[in-house]
This record gives C-alpha cells, structure tokens and sequence, in this order.
C-alpha cells in the first residue's frame, strides 16, 4: 500500500519509549504479570534489538558476541491514553508475545510478517513484549528435511520463520537477532482515508496510475493528482473509490546508468482535503529472451546489462537502517545499478527501497528462504509464506526499483548438487505461487523461482541465473568467464577481499584474528584467501604462501591488485556487445565484521580495492579491450547514456619503458544506449601481433592502451591488455604526484615516465576517487577527493614500483 498520512497531516506514532529490556530463563515469567521480582531492567531502543540495548548498557560487545537466543528478552513502556487506536508491529524477531495492560494482545512466530492490532487504550497503558528463547525451540526434536546443508546450522532452522544472519559459521559472525527490529506505531482510529491502492505502469511514452482508496466514514468525493494532472474516482462501493490516471509524456523512471530516475509526488483530494499518498515511478520491465536462455532485462524497452553486489545489512547488531544512505550511495558511484537481496538476510526496511528509487538502482529481491528443504507441506507455513509474501509486496507496491522477486537462494541448488532429481528440489510454491502472487499486487515484476535456477540443473550457467564460481572459488582460468557463456550471474566472484592499509582491525594475514575474518564454506579444505592467492599467483608469478611469510605488506598488495584485475577483465568479457550475459552480482557489497570478508566495502562502510575496480569496470560510457588471439584485440565503446556521444578513441601497444610499438586514434559518433567494437587491424590498418598469438619474432610491446576522451579532451575511460607476464618487478619508474587546481576544486596530478602498475593512493582520513588503476607509460591521471575542499597528505606508490611520492595540502 502507499504510504498514507492522515487528512490533518499527522503520520502514526513511533513508540520510541521510554523503554525498558530484561532478560529472563526460559520460560520463568509466563506473562507480564510475573514480573514483579525483576529488577534488572536496562533501558533500550525501539526500534533495535537485544544485542543493540545490551552493548549500549556495556554488556555485550559484536566483537566478541555472547548467546542470547538462550534466554527470554522482555520489553516494557507506557502508552498514554484514552481511545480507540491501531497499534502496528512492523518487525517482531521471532518468537513474539504482546501484552496490553496484561491482557494477551498478539502472538507471532516469524520474523519477517508485520502486525497490525486495535485497541482500547487507558488513560496509560502498560504494554509488554516478550521473545522466547529461540534455542530451546531449534532443539525440541522435528521432522527432519529431505535434505541437510552445510551452510546454515541447526537444520531445524527450516520451520522457523527467522533470518539466516547469525547461524552461518564461516559466513557471517555469530550475533543473535532478537527484539522489535522494526517499528512500534499507534494512530488513533478515526475517520478518513484507511488504504490506498496504487499501480503505475508504462505504455510507450503514456504513464497510467490506477488508485482503489478505501475510506472509512462518510465521503462525498475523492480525486487523484500527479505530475498537475489530476482526475475524480468513482464510488465503486461504500467506501471505496477507483479511477485511473492517465499521464501522457510523463518522465519515466530509469535506473541511473541509463537515464534519470523521475519520481512523481501522488496525493489523494478527499472532500478537498490533501492527502500525501508517497510517490510512484513509472517504468516498464520485460525479458528480451526466455528465462530458460538466460535471464535479460529491458527496463522501459532498453536492454539494460544489470550489475552490482549482493546486499547485507548495515547493522548488524541493532538491524538499523543507519549507514544504509551511505552505503547506497557507494554503490551507486560505483555504477552499479543493481543490489540482491539475498534470501540468506532479511527484508530490508521501506526507506531502503525509497532510496534506491530516489537513486535509481534496481532490487532483485529474494524470499527468505536458503538452502532448506522447507516445510511446503505444512498448511500452516504455507499460509504463513503467502502472507509473508503478501505484506511485503504491499508495502513495496510503489517502488520502481523492486524489479525481481525470486524464491530465494540456493535451496534447488543445495538438493540438486546432492543428486536430487527435480521432482525433489523444485517445489510448487517457488515454480508456481510465488508468480500467483506477485501477479496480484506487483504484475510488473519479474518473478525468478530460485537463484540459482533456470536449466536442466539450477546452476547451469548458461540458462536462467546462476551463481558463477568459475573465475573465483573453482579457480578456473580468466577465460572461463567467456567460456562459460554466462546468462546472467546473480552471485558471483566472491574472494577474501583484503581492506584498505591502515583500517582498524587485524593487518598481519599471519596473525590467528586475521584467519578469523576470512569467509569460508564448512567442511571445504581451502577458503576465499586461498582463492585470492590462486590468482596472486596466476597473474603475478609469485608463491603467495611464501610471500605471505616473507613480506607480509606486500603479499596484501599484490591480492589487492589481483582481485581488482580478476573483476576487471571478467566483466570486460561479460559487457562485451557479444557477450551473452546480461548481468553480474558480485558476493557481496559489505563485510559483516572486520577482515577481508567477501565486501567489496569493508564493515566500516569504506571501499576497498574490488570496489573501485567495479567502478572503473561498470562505466556507463566505456571501452574494453578483449584477447581474441588470432584476430588482435578488440576494442569495445559502450553508451549506455540518452545522450549521442562524440568521442575519440586512442589505442597504443608500448613497452615498460613508454618505446611505442603501433598507434592509432579514430574519432566515433556513438548513439545513445548504443556499443561499437572495432578490431586492433582496422584501428591500425596493418598487421600487427597484438596479442602476440602469431609470435614470428620477439614480442615488442608490454602493454596495449586504449584510451577514450570526450568531446572535451577529458579522459571518460581506458583499458589495459598484457600479452606476456605483468611486469611487477619493483623500480624507479618516475612517479610523480602533485597538487592542482580544477574547476571542480583540489586534485592531485598522477603522472609516470614508466608502466606504473595498481597506483595506489594512501591519505588518511580521505578517500580518493580512484585507486589501484594502471598508468601507461609518459601519461597522467588526475584523481580528487570526493567532498574535500582541501587536498589531504598522503602518498603515491605502484605495485612495481621501488618509491613513492609524497603528497601534501599546497593549495
């Protein structure tokens, strides 16, 4: 439903508190009532959890967290009265009882449905929550499943409607979820508009609104307006009035890599009195081929190569939104236009599907279901799903950006990789009810049955999603990426991504609390720092595990740089105009603690090598270069933008030391939302052994360049080809750094007399635009601070390079 504020303006209450929390034994205190003799009461936070009040009292610390779904946790406060009112619960984790004024109020066994209950308030009130211990539950003995993963532990987790966070050794640390994570409302009952039933939708260039309003009491006349347009409902039946809107040339909603994300204030005029019914985006979503042949998306009839990382929580103690804005808006500087809501989490807050329609990024969206074979069966948690399923698409009703809805994660995959048949692991609700109802509330979605899912095993890579480990934890060669004609990887290239030097937590990849933070699968004899160092060594021609003893700083430079290389050149392959894949998540966008977790950001919300990587490598206004042996290299432009582009495309093969070897530049008209490939030959027009395949002499380049400059001569994107081994033996390569003045404010001026490798850019306390990108011999680059109006201190060295260069605040 749209978000509804009351005719006078005033939007339901947050019981924000005064609250209090107590921890009891299981089961000592049947009822409110019982609570006399307690007197350990801690103040706590609605919304928030147990682990978020009991750190704040100096009792429980993330870093070394302690059990809690051992005990039962109680929750008090007043509410001040008298009168009829609505009290809401929008997040109850798990095992919830609700008293008012000791009178049983509510009941709930899942984490994920929201709750809304009348009542009858006092002139105060004593309202108390109670969550039962969830361990003693998980223990009592239950049917047992089909099959059993590994991952997620203990297996009688399938019959609990609760997050995945927090019993996944390996994965994510050990932090029990418990409490009223979401918030507490109550509105007064009272005449007015009670729901509003909102459906924009995109015909060409036509939007259409359509609002089914039910208002309680009487009414005489109600009328929808957006964009200054406006029209009158009809009363369909008491109460419930209809109409449609509809909106010729209205700006539609784009994800950002591919235009503007317009949103349309919509309010509702009932008797002449306005009512803020939120705002709607209007856009429309189709496949450009069968699921079964990959999945592909067209947003508004343009076909758009989907790309980002799989989201997890912020908090993960308190299960705030905090941090969400400014992790949405890393994503999206990183060009990602794509987050995955794995079925492993939870559902994010409504404020995080607002934002990423403000910012225009897509949300492929999983039910919270992983890996287990599921109760289907069972009437009253199928009932419980669909309600589930039910509330969630209500409350998303006008987000443009939910995009796909999927029946979670790796639950066909687990049974499949077992030896199941079919028969087994694809379960009716996912293959044919999830699409039910999602066609009731959001038809404009696309609805996947499972990720992975789609061939004649769920993790064909060709077919439908699936989740790519080839280039990364199958440690398959670069090449696989191409080799495996990838449909569309909703989880992919996942390492032990190592943070930034200098951030807070273990440094020394030999110290035991490093090892701690490093992801692995249970009962695998090798880790995601294993992965990193298979590629180490595939690129570099170093022993990693040598390294790592020897020259610890520098075995974390070179898997810095690994992982940036290996996320470059896949998805090169993969945005290629021929590739056949149509959208890559990486695993994952975030760490849960410290460490080199799969984030591409650290849990300290700062990105990390992969993640400028992913931004050089998801330019909207592109060039690639791909290997293509015998026939040279191919030089891809990508405009993904509206706009037609005018630009100038540079290729140069050179050595280490900047000696050119061949040289061509060609001016390109690119129309917009279009690509062009051009081969090494018919830039050069001439032979000329590009990706030394042919090999009738010695090799005489290093490096291949392309460069692509805009109409202004700047510098929009470049791409790196080593046909031979990368040069990372360390040496006076004439680097330089310093300070300059743009339009846009302080910069710092990267230039190199030799092939500088992975620069990195160190100043603490400030985050540069760019780090870890190659520079070819005899050019600059020049990189800014991001809301710095002064230029930091710092320093500028390469991977192989023996000095580095000093940086300061000079202007």
């Amino acid at each position: 439903m749209a978000l509804i504020r009351s005719v006078d303006g005033r939007a339901p209450e947050a019981l924000a508190g005064p609250w209090r929390l107590a921890l009891t034994p299981p089961g000592a205190c049947a009822g409110p009532g019982d609570l006399g003799g307690i007197t350990d009461w801690i103040p706590a936070h609605v919304p928030g959890t147990a682990a978020s009040a009991l750190t704040a009292a100096g009792r429980w610390t993330e870093t070394a967290p302690t059990p809690i779904h051992d005990r039962d946790v109680w929750y008090r406060t007043r509410l001040a009265g008298p009168g009829p009112v609505r009290l809401r619960f929008e997040g109850l984790a798990t095992l919830a009882e609700v008293w008012l004024d000791g009178a049983p109020l509510l009941s709930a066994r899942t984490m994920f449905e929201p709750h809304a209950v009348e009542a009858e308030l006092g002139a105060e009130s004593d309202l108390a929550l109670c969550f039962r211990a969830l361990r003693p539950a998980l223990d009592r003995p239950a049917k047992r499943g089909r099959w059993r993963p590994r991952m997620i532990t203990p297996g009688s987790l399938r019959h609990m409607r609760t997050s995945a966070l927090g019993f996944m050794p390996g994965w994510c640390p050990e932090i029990d979820l418990v409490g009223p994570y979401r918030p507490i409302t109550v509105e007064a009952v009272r005449p007015g508009l009670a729901s509003a039933d909102l459906r924009a939708t995109l015909d060409g260039d036509t939007g259409r609104l359509a609002a089914r309003l039910r208002i309680e009491g009487r009414a005489g006349a109600a009328v929808l307006l957006c964009d200054g347009r406006e029209t009158p409902l009809s009363e369909i039946a008491p109460g419930l009035f209809a109409g449609e809107l509809v909106l010729p040339g209205v700006a539609p909603w784009w994800p950002h890599t591919h235009g503007a994300p317009h949103l349309h204030r919509v309010e509702a005029r009932v008797d002449g009195a306005l009512v803020d019914l939120g705002r709607v985006g209007f856009r429309s979503l189709s496949l450009t081929r069968p699921f079964a042949e990959g999945l592909s998306l067209a947003v508004n009839s343009v076909p758009v190569f989907c790309r980002g990382a799989n989201w997890t929580p912020p908090d993960l103690v308190g299960l705030s939104s905090d941090g969400t804005r400014t992790l949405l808006a890393l994503a999206r500087e990183a060009g990602m236009n794509m987050l995955r809501v794995p079925g492993t989490t939870l559902y994010p807050s409504t404020d995080f599907y607002d934002q990423c329609d403000e910012l225009g990024i897509l949300v492929w969206q999983d039910l919270m279901l992983a890996n287990f074979d599921y109760p289907h069966d069972d009437p009253d948690f199928a009932a419980g799903l669909a309600r589930e399923v039910t509330a969630f698409l209500d409350r998303t009703q006008t987000a443009p950006s939910l995009c796909v809805l999927c029946g979670g994660s790796e639950v066909w995959q687990q049974a499949a990789m077992l030896g199941a048949p079919r028969a087994v692991w694809a379960d009716t609700f996912c293959e044919t009810t999830l699409a039910t109802l999602a066609a009731a509330q959001r038809p404009d979605l696309v609805v996947v049955p499972n990720s992975p899912s789609g061939g004649a095993l769920p993790f064909s890579p060709r077919a439908g999603c699936t989740h790519y480990f080839g280039v990364g934890a199958y440690r398959r060669p670069l090449a696989d990426a191409r080799r495996a004609e990838v449909g569309f990887a909703s989880e992919c290239l996942a390492f032990a991504n190592p943070p930034e030097p200098g951030t807070p937590g273990p440094v020394d990849p030999t110290d035991p609390a490093w090892a701690a933070g490093i992801p692995r699968d249970r009962g695998a004899d090798w880790d995601f720092e294993t992965v990193r160092d298979h590629y180490v060594g595939l690129l570099y021609g170093v022993d990693p595990a040598a390294l790592r003893l020897d020259d610890p700083e520098r075995y974390l430079e070179l898997g810095r740089a690994a992982v940036a290389e290996v996320m470059e050149a896949t998805f090169a392959e993969w945005r290629r105009p021929r590739s056949p894949t149509a959208g890559g998540l990486v695993l994952a966008l975030r760490d849960l603690g410290p460490g080199a977790g799969w984030g591409v950001i650290d849990w300290r919300q700062q990105p990390k090598s992969a993640w400028y990587a992913l931004k050089r490598a998801f330019r909207p206004v592109q060039v690639l270069l791909t290997d293509e042996g015998l026939d040279g290299l191919h030089l891809h432009v990508l405009n993904e933008t509206a706009d037609i582009r005018a630009l100038t495309v540079t290729l140069t093969f050179a050595d280490c030391g900047g000696r050119v070897a061949a040289r061509a530049e060609r001016g390109v008209t690119l129309g917009a939302r279009a690509a062009l490939t051009l081969t090494s030959a018919e830039l050069l027009g001439r032979f000329f052994d590009a990706t030394d395949s042919y090999r009738f002499g010695p090799r005489i380049h290093d490096v291949a360049h392309a460069c692509l400059t805009g109409a202004d001569g700047g510098i929009m994107a470049e791409s790196f080809h080593f046909p031979g081994p990368r040069p990372i033996a360390q040496g006076a390569i004439g680097l330089r750094a310093e300070p300059v003045m743009t339009e846009s404010g302080p910069a710092l001026r990267i230039a190199t007399e030799r092939l500088a490798l992975g620069v990195q850019i160190q100043a603490p306390g400030a985050r540069p635009a760019d780090t870890g990108f190659h520079l070819a011999p005899g050019t600059a680059r020049l990189i800014a601070f991001p809301g710095r109006t002064r230029l930091p201190r710092g320093s500028v060295r390469a991977i192989n390079s023996s000095e580095s260069a000093e940086f300061g605040h000079d202007i």
